[in-house]
């Protein structure tokens, strides 16, 4: 069963009510007490530009465990070498405008409204939405962001514009950041080479809870 938000309450139904692909509800607005609210009961929006917002939970959860993050030889040579510089937090709006405006393979426009941008950039500078950045030469050319939940970072886009760099911002936020799980949220082949895995959704929730 799909529910429709009220626009006027900040509030969700129970995420385990979610259909079987994980839509939950729709309506509502990405206002900041609703999205933290979300992410708390791990809940998340996922819409198409023109759409009503959509919100999903998923009865398994894309993670990846820090210590269990697959890291190839050819990447463990990077991690020695200078190609890259990383920083944290430094260039937030740029990784989401980037990440809102890079092509993806088998994939028409963009999720990352200009809506969805602004509302995790005001989450941002609440200190909730964080972002790595890949530097190559003084040029960003990777990152990612995502949202922190106690010890859990929902990671919610990531972007290349050379190889490696993407997966090179990953890894480096399981190795230098102390989060428990790293949320995926759905699988795809370049997760999973990472050692991404699945967990229920009631597992996931047990983490969301811990500090």
């Amino acid at each position: 069963m799909v529910f429709k938000l009220d626009d006027n309450r900040v509030v969700f139904p129970n995420p385990e009510l979610a259909d079987p692909d994980g839509l939950l509800a729709i309506g509502g607005d990405l206002r900041p007490d609703r999205l933290i609210l979300a992410y708390q009961n791990g809940i998340f929006p996922w819409f198409s530009e023109g759409d009503p917002i959509c919100w999903y939970a998923p009865v398994e959860r894309c993670v990846i465990f820090p210590d269990c993050v697959m890291v190839s030889k050819s990447m463990a040579k990077l991690f020695k070498g200078s190609t890259f510089k990383v920083t944290y937090d430094e260039a937030f709006k740029e990784v989401i405008e980037t990440c809102a405006k890079i092509g993806r393979k088998d994939q028409e426009g963009t999720w990352i409204t200009r809506d969805m941008q602004q509302a995790y950039i005001t989450l941002h500078k609440l200190g909730y939405a964080h972002s790595v950045e890949v530097w190559q030469e003084d040029k960003l050319v990777g990152g990612l962001y995502g949202i922190q939940m106690n010890q859990v970072f929902c990671g919610e886009s990531m972007f290349s514009k050379v190889s490696n760099a993407s997966k090179y911002a990953l890894i480096w936020l399981c190795k230098h950041k102390k989060f428990k799980v790293i949320d995926c949220q759905l699988p795809n082949d370049h997760l999973m080479s990472l050692g991404a895995e699945m967990i229920s959704n009631e597992e996931y929730q047990s983490y969301l809870k811990v500090i």
